[in-house]
């Protein structure tokens, strides 16, 4: 049995490395993909998964099988199509790490995920399954991503949902917020940052949690914070968690990712509903999934800069 499987984008996020004489940033590629990198921290830490999705018959559609393969991440559902290229992802970094994203998307393989492709004998044996709202900005993968979500649901799994808001994808904000409305009243547990919190609701991250809770029917919520650490709550407890200090940033590409992996994978480990989780509980994997996500922002990239668990206990 699987411990997760999660659908959506597999992609190459190109990193500035420098700039040339003539102004022109030289880029490093690096895999990545919103749902790869989660599922690669959950392998890092222990847990069994797989990826639905689509890349194209392509180099670094190729490549990418082949990190997820080498994270032990299972691809038998990762399709290559040979009509669309591979989506490509431009990272711009400031002074702080914080990054930009332009998309080569029109299509891009990701994009081209039909319902007919899902292998949902994957779904039927996990416990979680995991989505973002990439998957949902164009057909056919908003359709397929739907009937993945609602085969989940047939087969009780729980279901974690990450917004990943990224404006530039989406054909309007109103697009934009009603498939995010929809994935939250999809969620059982649900990863979400302080800025998609204030631009769905107008609301700060506290306020936020407790909205998804008691108006959504969310049982485990974790409203991050950029490098200020994350507000989780469930309905019964409620924690703050403070970041590291001291950590160098390089880039904070796969940040959120993997502190949502990272926290599944302790989550999964406590053998419980997320709802009876204890406040000392919630605390360990918030604080768990705090330092690796930290960790990781002094690598480029997001599947490749998971950190080991020997680091992530050693920094706790």
């Amino acid at each position: 049995m699987y411990d997760v499987v999660a659908v959506g984008e597999l992609l190459i996020d190109f990193a500035p490395n420098s700039v040339n004489d003539a102004g022109y940033p030289t880029l490093a590629a690096n895999p990545g993909g919103a749902p790869g990198n989660f599922l690669a921290a959950l392998n890092r830490y222990g847990c069994k998964t797989a990826m639905i999705g689509k890349v194209g018959d392509d180099l670094f559609g190729r490549l990418l099988i082949k990190t997820l393969q080498s994270a032990g991440i299972e691809t038998k559902n990762v399709l290559s199509d040979p009509d669309v290229f591979t989506t490509l992802a431009f990272v711009s970094l400031d002074a702080n790490g914080n990054r930009d994203f332009s998309f080569a998307r029109k299509p891009g393989a990701d994009t081209c995920l039909k319902p007919g492709d899902i292998d949902e004998s994957l779904i039927a044996d996990s416990r979680v399954f995991h989505f973002g709202t990439l998957s949902l900005t164009d057909e056919p993968a908003a359709c397929a991503t739907r009937q993945a979500v609602e085969l989940a649901k047939q087969h009780g799994l729980l279901i974690s949902v990450d917004p990943n808001l990224r404006k530039p994808l989406w054909k309007s904000e109103e697009d934009a917020k009603a498939a995010i409305e929809w994935s939250l009243n999809q969620a059982d547990i649900v990863k979400i940052s302080d800025e998609e919190i204030e631009w769905l609701w107008g609301l700060i991250p506290e306020a936020g949690a407790e909205k998804l809770l008691w108006e959504y029917g969310v049982s485990l919520v974790y409203a991050t914070l950029g490098p200020k650490g994350c507000y989780a709550a469930t309905r019964n407890c409620r924690v703050t968690v403070h970041s590291p200090s001291g950590i160098h940033v390089v880039d904070t590409t796969g940040a959120g990712d993997i502190f949502g992996g990272s926290a599944m994978s302790r989550f999964l480990k406590c053998g419980k509903a997320p709802a009876d989780l204890t406040e000392d509980e919630l605390k360990a994997i918030v604080s768990f999934a705090c330092t690796a996500a930290s960790l990781s922002t002094q690598k480029h990239g997001g599947i490749t800069s998971v950190p080991s668990l020997e680091e992530v206990e050693q920094r706790l």
